[in-house]
């Protein structure tokens, strides 16, 4: 796809694989990326209370993910296929300790026998922020985007976005499955809901401790009190969805 690209939702599922350096990973990195192209041959999407991501055609290796986040997941466990890693994401209070009770979500690695990525997988909890539907096309808008390496982004073309009928989430809804926010900004026309959430994790490299901490941004239309975008930063990978980009027409409220 040659279209001109221009800043639209996007989303850096992929973001990890490309702040690599390396030869040798950034050619695995760039398969999965071309693969997107052919999204339903490569890939297939289960929703139940999770949202996962299944590989049809696993390219990509468990320590290319240590590479490039320098951080090892919260728990390792052995399945029948090969292995699972879980990232667990603690809520902070202002003070920089987990809440209690907790308020938390996860996001699942599977991996196969060869160590390679069979499915990626999302708690209940990350989909009150990135609805199925929605993460859904997000990921599909991947395919064609155009791949900006200095900024770590890949940027999808807003003429080629697959449009969806949804209700969007409203503000008190996901406020009372994530409590109250560190801040809240307010603009003319929306408010930035900013949370703070610690990823546990058993190990990082030395210098990237920052990463760890991963700040979530959370906006919200004044007027129809509807999420319109989430960002944030989740373990190394970078996410970022202008939900508006992917509504037709809303439908009518029952």
């Amino acid at each position: 796809m040659n279209a001109i690209y221009k800043k639209s939702a996007l989303i850096s599922i992929l973001l990890l694989t490309l702040m690599l350096t390396g030869c040798v990973y950034w050619i695995r990195a760039f398969q999965v990326y071309q693969q997107m192209d052919e999204f339903d041959k490569h890939f297939a999407i289960v929703v139940t209370d999770e949202f996962t991501l299944q590989f049809k055609e696993p390219i990509l290796y468990s320590q290319d993910f240590v590479s490039l986040s320098k951080l090892y997941p919260s728990d390792d466990s052995p399945t029948a296929e090969g292995r699972k890693w879980r990232y667990w994401f603690r809520k902070l209070d202002a003070a920089g300790n987990v809440i209690k009770p907790e308020v938390k979500f996860y996001t699942d690695l599977y991996f196969n026998k060869e160590n390679r990525l069979t499915a990626w997988s999302f708690s209940s909890l990350f989909l009150q922020i990135a609805p199925p539907k929605f993460l859904e096309v997000s990921l599909r808008s991947i395919g064609g985007a155009e791949i900006d390496k200095e900024k770590h982004q890949l940027k999808a073309n807003s003429a080629l976005l697959e449009k969806i009928s949804e209700h969007l989430p409203k503000k008190a809804a996901i406020v009372a499955k994530l409590g109250e926010p560190l801040e809240i900004k307010d603009e003319p026309e929306q408010e930035i809901y900013v949370y703070h959430f610690l990823l546990d994790t058993h190990e990082i490299e030395k210098g990237y401790e920052d990463r760890a901490l991963n700040e979530v941004k959370i906006t919200f239309d004044k007027k129809t009190q509807e999420l319109t975008r989430m960002a944030g930063r989740f373990a190394g990978l970078k996410v970022s969805i202008n939900y508006k980009k992917f509504l037709t027409e809303q439908p009518e409220m029952d």
